[in-house]
């Protein structure tokens, strides 16, 4: 019997974020949204103005027997910077903050765990400025987000951002890599 969860993550772009978790096996989807803001239904426009308080996140099905929560988060540190505060590359504003929008207790308590252990070892070089809290509302984002490294990978934005972390994680997790 397969038994499913969901995990959402705000680590920049959707795009750059969604390709990186399509990667793994155990995945079962992937849908670009939007989190952590105030706004109900909010648009693309509207989240990218930075007064929704929303921010660009994924909302990941995966199969609990294939993956677990632990190794979503490692797959989420690695693909983005958690110490720049509402950046990610070029992406600037609040809509583009690193966040981990928790469903459940367990989740908020492995998360806030995970984020303790990677400032205990020093995995990066400033603090972590991840906000980790439980999910209100996911929006699901308008449908031309949907699978958009998949549908553009020549698209320069796509090149030049998506590309590399999708490499990133084939390399890095070749043993959870679907093929």
């Amino acid at each position: 019997m397969t038994t499913t969860e969901t995990a959402t993550f705000g680590g920049g772009c959707f795009w750059c974020i969604e390709a990186a978790f399509k990667e793994l096996d155990g995945i079962t989807e992937v849908i670009s949204g939007y989190a952590g803001g105030d706004v109900p239904n909010p648009s693309y426009e509207e989240v990218c103005n930075g007064t929704t308080g929303h921010a660009e996140v994924v909302r990941v099905t995966y199969d609990t027997s294939a993956l677990d929560y632990e190794d979503l988060l490692e797959v989420f540190f690695t693909v983005h910077d958690p110490t720049t505060v509402d950046r990610q590359g070029p992406d600037v504003g609040s809509q583009y903050r690193s966040a981990i929008y928790t469903e459940s207790d367990e989740q908020q308590q492995l998360a806030d765990a995970f984020v303790d252990e990677l400032e205990r070892e020093g995995a990066f070089d400033d603090p972590i400025v991840t906000e980790v809290e439980p999910l209100d509302t996911f929006y699901e984002a308008e449908a031309y987000h949907q699978d958009y490294f998949e549908k553009n990978p020549n698209q320069p934005y796509c090149v030049v951002n998506v590309t590399p972390k999708v490499k990133k994680v084939r390399e890095k997790f070749a043993d959870k890599v679907a093929n």
